[in-house]
């Protein structure tokens, strides 16, 4: 198995990561902020510790966790345009990037429940 930094969904999953962290720079609304950033970076955290858990079964568990944490990022974008956090078209841009990773890590789980039988 490669790297965690060689796959394809880890590095989108940076991307978006990357996205939330240079693109909601809001002020002082430290507890939104906070909470995006985090949900943000679980999603790579999780990938990777999945990607090297040891077994199909757990890969899944942290896949399952990083596509939650993935849903709660692309919730929080649904609030950061009207809140005037970020413009709309960078926050269309992030859901994008969050709807493509949940298909993705969906993709991934499949595969892998192949691979536990």
């Amino acid at each position: 198995m490669a790297y965690f930094e060689d796959l394809d969904i880890w590095k989108n999953a940076k991307q978006l990561t990357l996205s939330v962290y240079r693109d909601l720079q809001m002020g002082h609304d430290y507890g939104f902020k906070d909470q995006i950033q985090r949900a943000a970076v679980s999603v790579m955290n999780n990938i990777a510790e999945g990607s090297e858990a040891g077994s199909p079964q757990m890969y899944i568990r942290f896949l399952h966790i990083a596509r939650g944490s993935c849903a709660e990022v692309r919730n929080m974008l649904y609030l950061s345009e009207p809140l005037g956090y970020c413009t709309e078209g960078k926050t269309r841009q992030m859901i994008d990037q969050c709807r493509y990773i949940t298909a993705s890590i969906n993709k991934l789980i499949a595969y892998l429940d192949t691979k536990k039988q």
